[in-house]
């Protein structure tokens, strides 16, 4: 019977799979799109049906469906293995490997959190009764799977211990929080909402206190894990994103109910930055599917400014940005509680951004010159942050006839915009906070040579088969200190290595698989020549500076030795498969 890769691969092919993410227009034999991968005006990303691959000229991104889903969805093999599993109707089989992936370990140790929560919620009136009394029905608190904990100081970690988890492995989760000598579940007194990554997989939570006691945060996130990274993480998008696609723009709320409510109320391309500040990752995970985006607003919200930042960024991303504004005293949450068809209105109605700005600061000032000097501040900057001059002569000729002042002098005011705090772009606008251990060396980046032959080794190990020799061979090609982290990032991935050999190289019979092996040898044997070369001829230079003699004679000797290997490896290459 053919693997769970196998019949994915035989089920979805790559157009109905790429096309399902991006339109594909046809191009010959091919398909063209532009590019999901990198901002482009011209297609330049071309999808083959024949070979069942894509290739972006403009990027150099390519692949086949599993490395389509991992790089447009931001997750692992595991996650787009899933995806696609789902999606082609197939019963993921449990892949046995002899070592177990530690990052799949916090996956199982996070899902068992979750199933741990949700009993807790459900033996728990108080919890259940104020999600109801929020407008939660029973089934989107099942289906989310909202959970609870009490407020005990490790009921979690308790209990994490009888399925065989460790102290280190709760504490990379973001479980637990160490103090000194204490260590103790960071969740206490609160209702826990599981965040999934786009394969639906929990990788986080979010905690509301039910009992406010004037001193705890009100919701208290996850810390950043191997996991969880809060600046590319929106809570829902991974029901969201088909909706997103089908209706071609995404909403943006701020917090879980306003989120729930929304899915609940049928809004289902609804996402939530649950408290976090917007940044350049959300928007463009969003713009993949969508360059359209509407963000509620709620002018009671005290974090106003935060928000205003977040039009910005999104703005100068390119995207097409519309304002709901949320009628005064409620936020998305209580309005859709109260009358789902005015929240349906809100979205409806909503406007362009700077639209909205302007609107906004003409409502709150008659004066024209006192106008005049607000919409300086609080409009000009984000005119000047649109795509092109069409797009700001439409707002400098409407601005003219709302002030009644001539264009020249508004674009002048425009040349000289200074963009404050708010309106610094910055890739990275969240600086990430720095996690505490180390999590890979990543010698096995994607599409390296090391990673396919570590690929080959896990499978080879899974099938109880013999792996010294590789691992000898590769030490003698990369040196011994670079083979100890080569080693060390091999057995923390192996399970998920393990997964991609299996859909790169299928059932490939012996001979093949020792072919490509030695082929991959071949390449990694150049690559570290290649990097030894630049070195000598870096070094070469400086000792003709230095007129070193003795040095330059030593160089000399090595580089000449070295062009030989680089000589004799291409014709092996050149010559490999005609043996």
């Amino acid at each position: 019977m053919s693997s769970s890769v196998e019949q994915i691969k035989e089920r979805l092919n790559i157009e109905e799979v790429v096309g399902s993410y991006i339109k594909l227009e046809r191009a010959g034999n091919s398909l063209k799109a532009k590019c999901p991968f990198h901002n482009e005006k011209t297609p330049s990303f071309f999808v083959s049906p024949e070979r069942g691959s894509y290739y972006c000229f403009g990027c150099g991104a390519k692949g086949d469906i599993f490395t389509f889903v991992e790089e447009f969805e931001g997750i692992d093999f595991l996650g787009a293995l899933k995806i696609l599993a789902d999606k082609a109707g197939i019963q993921l089989e449990k892949f046995q490997s002899k070592t177990t992936d530690k990052k799949e370990k916090l996956y199982q140790l996070l899902e068992a959190t979750t199933l741990f929560l949700q009993r807790n919620l459900s033996s728990e009136e108080i919890p259940l009764d104020y999600l109801k009394k929020r407008g939660l029905h029973e089934e989107t608190i099942k289906s989310w799977r909202i959970g609870y904990v009490r407020d005990e100081w490790r009921s979690i970690s308790d209990y994490l211990r009888t399925k065989g988890f460790t102290d280190d492995e709760m504490e990379r989760a973001g479980i637990t929080k160490t103090e000194g000598k204490s260590t103790y579940d960071r969740f206490r007194g609160r209702i826990m909402f599981p965040l999934f990554d786009s394969a639906g997989r929990v990788i986080a939570f979010s905690g509301r206190i039910l009992h406010d006691d004037g001193q705890s945060a009100k919701y208290l996130n996850s810390p950043q894990t191997e996991l969880f990274d809060k600046s590319k993480v929106l809570y829902g998008f991974d029901r969201a994103k088909q909706s997103i696609r089908k209706f071609d723009f995404s909403i943006l709320v701020e917090g879980q109910m306003d989120l729930l409510m929304a899915h609940q109320a049928g809004f289902t391309n609804t996402v939530a930055s649950s408290g976090t500040a917007l940044t350049e990752q959300h928007l463009a995970l969003l713009k993949r599917i969508s360059n359209k985006i509407i963000m509620s607003f709620d002018s009671d919200n005290a974090g106003a400014k935060a928000a205003e930042r977040g039009w910005a960024l999104a703005l100068s991303n390119g995207m097409d940005v519309k304002i709901a504004e949320i009628p005064k005293g409620y936020d998305p949450a209580d309005l859709i509680l109260k009358d789902k068809e005015k929240f349906k209105d809100v979205i409806k109605n909503s406007i362009f951004l700077i639209d909205f700005l302007l609107n906004r600061v003409e409502s709150e000032i008659t004066d024209k010159k006192k106008l005049w000097e607000a919409i300086k501040t609080k409009v000009l900057p984000y005119v000047y942050l649109l795509d092109g001059n069409t797009e700001r002569s439409r707002y400098v000729k409407k601005i003219s006839e709302t002030i009644g002042i001539k264009e020249d002098f508004i674009w002048d005011d425009l040349k000289k915009v200074k963009l404050d705090e708010e309106f610094q772009i910055k890739s990275g606008q969240e600086e990430n906070k720095t996690i505490e251990k180390e999590i890979s060396s990543d010698v096995l980046k994607k599409g390296s040579v090391e990673r396919s032959l570590a690929s080959i080794m896990a499978k080879e190990e899974s099938e109880k088969n013999d792996i010294e020799y590789l691992k000898d061979k590769i030490k003698n090609i990369i040196g011994t200190e670079k083979f100890k982290d080569f080693e060390k990032e091999y057995k923390d991935k192996a399970n998920e290595l393990a997964f991609e050999a299996e859909g790169y190289y299928g059932p490939a019979d012996e001979k093949r698989l020792q072919e490509e092996t030695e082929y991959l040898l071949l390449n990694l044997r150049e690559e570290y020549f290649k990097k030894e070369l630049e070195k000598l001829l870096t070094d070469l230079k400086k000792a003709e500076k230095e007129k070193t003699a003795e040095m330059i004679s030593s160089i000399s000797i090595r580089l000449k030795e070295i062009m030989e290997k680089l000589s004799e490896i291409r014709a092996e290459k050149n010559n490999f498969y005609k043996k």
